[in-house]
């Protein structure tokens, strides 16, 4: 791992009750959830939104300046189906939606200049209002990483990173980067993953 300044985000714990560390500009969510509470967190969910669905638009509180890096996606699903494959896993491919909540994440952690599952929203709320309330989903957030090469070392090296990328019912994957020149880390990083 590389030496240097580490966000301040303390040790949470994921919705599944596990420990969750803030390593090294990471930080990994993981949700699976039973059938019956999925269905009852959706019909919640739909009451709350006004039937509507939760929307991926920015907080209007938000202070740094940021742009969105184009990312080769793909290249970036073939390096992970490589590694999947490597360990007896199903490769996996570039999903529009998740591609949009990666980039919703990533760019509420740049403006925020901070890492977080909970900026924009919980994860669970953000998975569920992508579509994905009744799918397996996972989600790693780095930050200061320069290439994509270097954010995937980043989260092969952190257990808990490397678990998300490896869960087995894993099949599509959204990534993006967004930098925030003005802050501290420079460059968020979001992959968020999900099952059929």
């Amino acid at each position: 791992m590389a030496n240097g300044p580490r966000p301040s985000e303390p040790a949470a714990l994921s919705p599944q009750g596990g420990r969750r560390e803030a390593g090294d500009f990471l930080e990994p969510a993981v949700r699976t959830v039973p059938i019956l509470t999925r269905t009852l967190a959706a019909a919640l969910l739909l009451a709350l939104a006004g039937c509507g669905g939760l929307s991926f638009t920015p907080e209007p509180s938000v202070e740094n300046a940021t742009q969105t890096t184009v990312l080769d996606e793909v290249a970036a699903a073939a390096a992970i189906s490589a590694y999947r494959v490597q360990h007896g896993l199903s490769p996996v491919i570039v999903d529009p939606t998740l591609v949009k909540a990666a980039a919703f994440q990533a760019g509420n952690n740049a403006r925020n200049g901070q890492l977080s599952h909970e900026i924009g929203g919980s994860f669970t709320s953000r998975m569920a209002s992508a579509g994905l309330a009744k799918s397996y989903a996972a989600e790693n957030l780095s930050a200061g990483s320069e290439t994509l090469e270097q954010v995937l070392a980043r989260w092969k090296a952190s257990p808990e990173h490397n678990r998300n990328m490896l869960i087995p019912q894993i099949r599509r994957i959204g990534i993006a980067r967004v930098d925030a020149p003005g802050t501290r880390y420079k460059r968020f990083w979001a992959l968020v993953m999900a099952g059929a």
